[in-house]
């Protein structure tokens, strides 16, 4: 897959809050889900648990899908050094990079990306998803765990139930029940597609846990991989 470069990594954490600030207005919050058949990536990444030292070292993984049936097409990886420091708000920047390395290597280019982390919903509206969908230039979602910024009344227990997140007035994701009794999810825009949009895709690819396929897969994998370099994902 190819991937333009668009800006270096190599920045100051004040330097980089600049460049956030830049980038969230080049994110497009508009888009259409993309039809099937279609290929969907979903993508996690890990830690070595070391960044009060200095030397951590981030392992991200990307698996891709085909849509309908779930079958897995491709997967990669890349793991290196942590190019930047633990800053809340800035987690792209020690991820992203890696992401971007692992991305090059697909043998065919998405058509829509699964993030384990924030679009939109970030205090400067430039979460990971957001962040990644810039560089790839592909419709972008972030599915987190937990919430990073604004408030929201609690989504009802069944599956499918949803409420919107607020922060500064702005609706700036949905929080998405995708299985019933289970803890929800934080979807939010990434790039190049509307969050109506988002939810809808997200509860799609999550027919039976609480995490969506792809991102499910690249979690499993990637905690793997971090055991054994070797391993492979399955269903």
């Amino acid at each position: 897959m190819h991937i333009a470069p668009r800006h270096s990594w190599k920045l100051s954490p004040r330097a980089a809050i600049a460049l956030q600030h830049r980038l969230a207005a080049e994110v497009r919050r508009e888009g259409a889900a993309p039809t099937p058949p279609f290929l969907v990536a979903g993508c996690d990444a890990t830690g070595s648990g070391r960044w009060s030292r200095g030397d951590e070292r981030i392992l991200a993984a990307v698996v891709l899908l085909q849509v309908p049936g779930g079958a897995l097409v491709d997967a990669t990886w890349a793991e290196g050094p942590s190019p930047f420091p633990y800053v809340p708000g800035l987690l792209s920047f020690r991820e992203a990079p890696l992401y971007v390395a692992a991305f090059r290597r697909l043998r065919w280019a998405p058509d829509l990306i699964l993030c384990d982390g924030q679009g939109i919903a970030h205090p400067r509206r430039l979460g990971l998803a957001a962040h990644l969908g810039l560089w790839l230039e592909r419709p972008t979602i972030g599915v987190a765990k937990s919430r990073l910024v604004g408030t929201h009344r609690v989504p009802g227990c069944r599956r499918g139930s949803h409420v919107q997140l607020r922060d500064g007035g702005e609706v700036v994701g949905r929080v998405v029940r995708t299985q019933t009794g289970v803890r929800p999810l934080y979807v939010s825009t990434g790039h190049q597609i509307d969050l109506a949009s988002a939810v809808r895709l997200v509860l799609h690819l999550a027919p039976r846990y609480r995490l969506p396929e792809p991102t499910r897969l690249a979690d499993r994998w990637v905690s793997r991989l971090r055991q054994n370099r070797a391993a492979v994902p399955t269903g």
